[in-house]
């Protein structure tokens, strides 16, 4: 890990609302796509907290296990529920004392992955949405961006608010009047979608360190609604082939979002406004 610090002093109380830790102890689902790093425990992510300056995270469960959201409640509890919230992913016959049982423990939402190695179809979005909204949880979808258009209506009468992940991650980059896009612009304008600023270098074919034909598309949504914007490292970068970054990933916020305020908005507020601590 390179040891430069960003170029963007984050401002006090910053989020990262997407990280995975792993615990090579922990039996596999299934359904998993690959076991994750084993290197990538709370003690390394703490050193990349005190690196980018930033306080508050949110540890996302990875496909890695299935609905056995044990690791990463532990790893919000050894970072501190105080400033630290989790993702997870449920059954859909959960039982009511179990939703208790996670919302207690820090979870705040469920994560649906529509890309190899998710376990939730999309036949369970609603069901599911439908038994969280009461706990005030969200539903975190990453799906092909290209498709949202064919899911617009579906994901815009969710009864639970939705952030959609990693600037929608678009498999082949695409320019903003594509059609995926425009339906992303038109959640986005529904006052109950998010969009999480992550992942670009996981799409990108222009490359580190601006990823500008995704950068393009972050700073369109950036402009269209800046208070529907959070941002989040991805650590530890599952799917890149060359890790990138970290301080480089956290300063592409100067390229998109050059206003203090709203920075401090994507960092600060709106987070703070979905997670609450």
């Amino acid at each position: 890990m390179s040891a430069l610090k960003p170029r963007l002093i984050a401002p006090a109380g910053a989020w990262d609302c997407h990280i995975h830790i792993y615990d090579p102890r922990m039996p596999l689902a299934p359904t998993a796509a690959n076991p994750g790093p084993a290197w990538a425990t709370v003690e390394a992510y703490r050193a990349v907290q005190r690196r980018l300056g930033l306080t508050r995270a949110v540890v996302v469960q990875p496909t890695a296990y299935g609905t056995d959201n044990s690791c990463t409640l532990a790893a919000a509890a050894a970072l501190g529920l105080t400033n630290t919230r989790a993702i997870v992913v449920i059954a859909p016959d959960v039982s009511d004392a179990e939703l208790e049982r996670l919302n207690a423990a820090g979870a705040r939402g469920v994560r649906f992955q529509m890309l190899p190695g998710g376990v939730l179809p999309w036949d369970a979005l609603e069901p599911i949405a439908a038994r969280i909204a009461p706990l005030g949880w969200h539903v975190q979808v990453q799906m092909d961006g290209r498709l949202l258009a064919d899911r617009e209506q579906q994901l815009g009468r969710l009864p639970a608010p939705l952030i959609i992940d990693h600037i929608g991650k678009f498999l082949e980059p695409v320019p903003v009047e594509h059609a995926g896009f425009q339906a992303l612009l038109r959640l986005l304008g529904n006052g109950r979608t998010w969009l999480k600023l992550a992942g670009a270098y996981e799409v990108s074919k222009a490359g580190p360190p601006l990823y500008p034909d995704v950068g393009t598309l972050a700073k369109a949504a950036i402009k269209a609604a800046p208070e529907r914007m959070i941002w989040a490292s991805n650590w530890p970068h599952v799917s890149a082939q060359d890790l990138p970054d970290d301080a480089q990933l956290l300063d592409l916020l100067l390229e998109w979002a050059p206003d203090d305020n709203v920075r401090h908005q994507i960092m600060v507020e709106n987070p703070q406004a979905l997670y609450g601590v």
